[in-house]
């Protein structure tokens, strides 16, 4: 009999595919049917504090009064947490899988304020997606030292799970994952997909890049979530960036990864692949003789593999040097 359950930051799911934050989670309607495909959990759809604010200077334009600054500021802020406090609600009412909720700052002192109200809602457990992109103003600390410093101040306030979704380009990601374990963080996302731009040569504008990730992407994924779990023992980690196959599925788990969040592939190919999915890794399971997850997670990590500085080889030439 193969089970497919398994746990993820300290919450039990039916199995391990976890919706990632996206215009897919973002109505009950559509978090039902992500439930009733047989997603394992959900992840809201953000709560953008640069959204909150765009739209307060949008208003803003629109006044002639400066003076109602603070009043349109606060209105929309209240009005934009108010709406994603409700879809919160709503979710447990109807749902019976755990209910994600994220939280996008750029501003450290917001995130204190609204995890409390979303914890007090009935969130299960809470992602922070955060980043700042270093352009040149910050040291080279900066980006780590915020998500210690968030990390450090939500755990005095918040008592549910906490989940970090990393950056890609932090220098040491081992060591500061490690550091926000210590601190008390319940698990990690790897990786964040961020706002892609281009260039638009016939109008010289900048625009939108590419919106969803390409198998590709993959590659620094599982790379890294066999680093991470190997280095950082008994600490969650999930695979994020680049999910586009089953097969990526069954990678990222024996690569150590405990959840595995879909995103992509749900928009392309619609909530009826999870079903798809869930039966192809269960056949896989069958052919391989496992009977659990537990039995292969981790299998294929950086820790337990014969060679681990496979993981870290970032030369090419040996394996393509027959391409001329």
């Amino acid at each position: 009999m193969i089970n497919l359950e398994t746990s993820f930051a300290g919450l039990k799911l039916k199995n391990p595919l976890i919706a990632g934050s996206s215009g897919l989670t973002n109505s009950i309607q559509k978090i039902q049917e992500l439930e009733e495909a047989g997603i394992g959990a959900i992840v809201l759809k953000s709560l953008f504090e640069e959204q909150i604010e765009n739209h307060s200077e949008k208003l803003l334009q629109l006044s002639d009064y400066p003076e109602a600054a603070d009043y349109i500021g606060t209105y929309i802020e209240m009005n934009h947490v108010e709406k994603y406090l409700e879809l919160i609600r709503a979710a447990k009412e109807v749902c019976s899988i755990p209910i994600v909720a994220s939280i996008n700052c750029y501003k450290s002192a917001r995130w204190v304020d609204f995890a409390r109200t979303i914890q007090d809602a009935g969130a299960d457990a809470l992602e922070l997606n955060l980043f700042v992109l270093n352009a040149g103003e910050f040291n080279d600390s900066y980006l780590e030292d915020t998500y210690v410093n968030v990390v450090r101040e939500l755990k005095k306030t918040i008592r549910i799970p906490l989940v970090i979704k990393m950056a890609k380009n932090i220098s040491n990601l081992p060591g500061l994952v490690a550091k926000l374990k210590a601190l008390g963080a319940d698990g990690v996302v790897l990786f964040n997909r961020f706002y892609q731009l281009d260039i638009d040569i016939k109008s010289m504008e900048i625009t939108s890049g590419p919106v969803f990730s390409n198998p590709a992407d993959f590659s620094d994924t599982l790379r890294w979530t066999a680093i991470v779990s190997g280095h950082v023992p008994d600490f969650d980690v999930a695979c994020s960036y680049g999910v586009h196959t089953w097969e990526d599925i069954i990678k990222g788990i024996l690569a150590g990864a405990g959840g595995i969040q879909l995103c992509s592939i749900l928009y392309e190919q619609g909530p009826e692949v999870i079903g798809e999915i869930l039966t192809l890794m269960e056949e896989w399971m069958r052919q391989n003789n496992y009977s659990r997850i537990d039995e292969f997670k981790g299998k294929l990590s950086y820790a337990n593999i014969e060679s681990p500085a496979l993981y870290e080889r970032v030369q090419f030439m040996k394996y393509f040097s027959r391409y001329k």
